[in-house]
């Protein structure tokens, strides 16, 4: 099969589409005949060896944690599922920017979604519904999320809206208008956060989700006045100084079919920002990491 590998660490330049083995479905999982896998923060960082002493991949690796498209191979004990249907879902650490990919954890496709907004929806959804956990109810609450307009943001917001929350997020300017048509109060990064959202929420705020790569952890803290009503998916160093919640994702398929319900009933769309080639997966990923949107990879 074709797929993006890289056989050493570095920028994006070692990527390479490449001839693979292809892999199969074991008990427990699916194999997709992949249509678009999306890149992720997780997969530079593994791509770059950032985080090669921590989790050391097997060399060459594909990158890629998440992806949609048909299933055509069922795992032993794999029930519900037949060849043929639309998916899209999580694979292992770095392994889905393939022809083929094989899935822990998947959901069908809702039919409001485009193949491209399916792949975008895997890791982003799973972090920020396993995110909000922590919090509670969210019923007349007011929620702040650092980070509203990437794909973790994107999928808290749109659960929180639909639970009954208020939600106030920090995102770029070029992003505000979007964010005020799907009902979300946006305001800006950076200094200055506290005083920001103490104008827009002058009653307060009740909880917070940390879903970006920023340094606001301290600031969300002290915004909400209590950090054991705050999440981070990203500073697990932060949370244990502050004492916050910190949240990782996990392959779960109940909680990808809660985020495709959220899709059917109208009420979450990934956003996708670029999509681009397979061949073109040396832009992809220079697109991805340089944080001008969600870069979406597709396949014939």
């Amino acid at each position: 099969m074709r797929a993006a590998r890289f056989h050493r660490y570095g920028g994006p330049e070692v990527l390479t589409v490449e001839e693979a083995p292809e892999p199969h479905a074991g008990p427990g999982s699916i194999r997709i005949r992949v249509r678009a896998a999306s890149i992720n923060p997780i997969d530079w960082l593994f791509r770059s060896g950032a985080l090669a002493q921590a989790v050391p991949l097997e060399l060459p690796a594909v990158p890629g944690r998440d992806a949609a498209g048909v299933v055509d191979e069922v795992g032993p004990g794999v029930e519900g599922v037949e060849p043929g249907e639309p998916v899209f879902g999580l694979g292992g650490l770095a392994d889905t920017t393939a022809e083929f990919a094989v899935l822990t954890a998947w959901a069908p496709v809702p039919p409001t979604w485009s193949i491209e907004e399916a792949a975008a929806a895997g890791l982003g959804s799973v972090t920020a519904l396993r995110g909000l956990a922590p919090l509670g109810d969210l019923r007349g609450r007011t929620l702040l999320i650092d980070g509203v307009s990437g794909a973790v943001g994107t999928a808290a917001a749109a659960a929180a809206l639909h639970a009954g929350a208020t939600v106030i997020g920090t995102a770029s300017e070029a992003n505000h208008a979007a964010l005020r048509d799907a009902g979300v109060v946006p305001t800006t990064y950076g200094p200055g956060l506290p005083e920001r959202v103490r104008e827009l929420a002058p009653q307060g705020v009740d909880v917070a989700l940390h879903a970006a790569p920023s340094d606001a952890l301290p600031a969300l803290v002290e915004i909400v006045g209590d950090p054991t009503r705050v999440v981070t998916v990203l500073d697990r160093e932060g949370a244990a100084r502050l004492g916050t919640h910190q949240v990782d994702a996990e392959n779960d398929s109940a909680v990808l079919a809660e985020a495709a319900e959220l899709g059917r009933d109208g009420h979450y769309r990934p956003r996708v920002a670029h999509v681009l080639p397979l061949d073109e997966i040396v832009k992809a990923h220079a697109l991805a990491e340089s944080g001008s949107g969600k870069v979406v990879v597709t396949l014939p």
